[in-house]
């Protein structure tokens, strides 16, 4: 397992835009559609099913939203290039 680097705060402001933008209700969670709509987005090739277990996985509280804690550490391992 690879250590993380450390974000600085410019670096968490990107990631926010990006949580900001597919939070289209502003209520501060991604929710299941708006994941869905992410993922067509940023990885076209994902199967429907495997979505929700995605879903899922990033949501570590399992209240059925991504907050942005989960949103950032998801992000830090599947996306961010740093």
């Amino acid at each position: 397992m690879t250590e993380k680097t450390p974000l600085d705060e410019s670096k968490i402001a990107e990631i926010r835009k990006e949580f900001d933008f597919f939070d289209h209700d502003k209520n501060g969670q991604i929710d299941l559609p708006e994941f869905i709509e992410l993922l067509t987005i940023l990885s076209p090739k994902t199967k429907a099913s495997h979505v929700q277990e995605g879903f899922s996985l990033i949501d570590g509280n399992n209240d059925g939203f991504i907050d942005f804690e989960e949103f950032l550490e998801w992000w830090q391992e599947a996306w961010w290039e740093y």
